[in-house]
């Protein structure tokens, strides 16, 4: 389904840019299906993922954890304590767990310890974040960030001291690295990449991502660059539509020339965190119709040589996702790459442009100018 990612993280010797490998590792989903224990365990785990997107709702939620996740290797502290966290572009706020923290979740991750760092300064502030399995409680402090060699110092982070429920158990990741905006960061927690923006950290205000279509790896965050290699192709360039999450405005949702979704406008969001393309259930079950699948995704492999392209039409310009990127195979069964989610009625039609979209495109994320680029792979 996605991409477990293990990630280690280096420095680029050109310039004050910060480059991020990814590779790929078979996800929580693969291996619970292997296992026959899928089923029960969506049963007793059930989910929103809209629950991210609205106030009040949740602000750092992992809602798809049991595909595959986007995550690398931070230290914080002196001297450094290591911690694998998603970088995520749909929440703001860093954390960890903390030695304070004796949930089970956290009981087989790593925890920060805040007497063994020099650098930390306490603070009385608490932070909450709720999700939609459950929620984490903690305390703020501050303390040094090293990303990929540089140190983002004095940096805000959440320590916790309470991970309720099981799925952060089966996580291969410790933490969260937020990089949307401060507008949505808990407890007004100033999130890594302004930091590194505010003390010169990086040539430039943007942080770009490739992430690869194959097991072989290549897969990058960029911060403060973009690289040429990717946009031969040119760049599309969208404003945002909010300052919040990375929230664009798209046109409509075709097939084959024709819409089907989304056609008197919509909103959508571009998010490392999502796995799978995010659809209003309404949309969804049209798609699944159309795409002739199941009503839990699942279709014929041998069928996908003939499915359509999904065109998403965005700031005037068609973005395709082929059936290759949409279709997701795992041990002989092929299934949508998508997931029904519902929304407020009054917030209107909401888009999830997960990894499954990411993946077709090199995505640059701009906070100079407030807008997103696309370049085609």
């Amino acid at each position: 389904m996605k991409l477990l990612l293990l990630l280690t993280l280096v420095g680029l010797a050109q310039g004050l840019q910060i480059r991020v490998p990814l590779r790929k590792m078979k996800s929580l989903r693969q291996r619970l299906q292997e296992q026959g224990l899928l089923e029960s365990y969506l049963e007793q785990h059930p989910y929103n993922l809209a629950a991210k997107y609205f106030p009040g709702i949740a602000v750092e939620p992992l809602e798809n954890y049991m595909d595959d996740e986007y995550f690398g290797t931070i230290s914080i502290g002196t001297p450094p304590q290591e911690f694998t966290v998603v970088f995520d572009t749909g929440s703001s706020n860093l954390w960890v767990p903390s030695v304070f923290c004796s949930s089970p979740a956290c009981s087989n991750h790593n925890r920060f310890n805040p007497t063994e760092s020099s650098t930390f300064l306490s603070t009385n502030d608490t932070l909450f974040i709720a999700y939609g399995t459950g929620s984490m409680t903690g305390v703020l402090g501050y303390d040094t960030v090293n990303v990929a060699g540089i140190n983002v110092r004095n940096q805000i982070f959440g320590l916790a001291e309470t991970e309720p429920g099981d799925f952060f158990y089966y996580t291969p990741f410790d933490g969260i690295l937020g990089l949307a905006f401060p507008s949505i960061a808990s407890s007004g927690a100033t999130p890594v990449f302004d930091n590194m923006m505010m003390e010169n950290l990086v040539d430039r205000h943007l942080f770009s991502v490739y992430l690869s279509r194959d097991s072989q790896g290549g897969s990058f965050v960029l911060f403060g660059a973009i690289d040429p290699y990717y946009t031969t192709r040119g760049i599309s360039w969208i404003p945002l539509s909010a300052e919040t999450y990375w929230q664009i405005t798209m046109e409509s949702v075709s097939i084959n020339g024709a819409p089907v979704a989304c056609s008197s406008g919509c909103q959508a969001i571009v998010d490392t965190g999502t796995t799978l393309l995010a659809v209003p259930i309404r949309a969804f079950r049209t798609l699944m119709r159309r795409l002739g699948a199941s009503s839990s995704g699942e279709i014929s492999c041998e069928a996908i040589s003939n499915l359509p392209n999904l065109i998403f039409h965005i700031h005037g310009k068609v973005f395709p996702v082929p059936p290759r990127a949409y279709v997701l195979r795992s041990n002989g069964y092929c299934t949508l790459g998508l997931q029904g989610m519902d929304t407020p009625t009054e917030e209107g039609e909401l888009w999830i442009l997960g990894d499954v979209f990411i993946r077709e495109y090199y995505v640059i994320f701009d906070r100079a100018n407030n807008k997103v680029g696309l370049s085609r792979l």
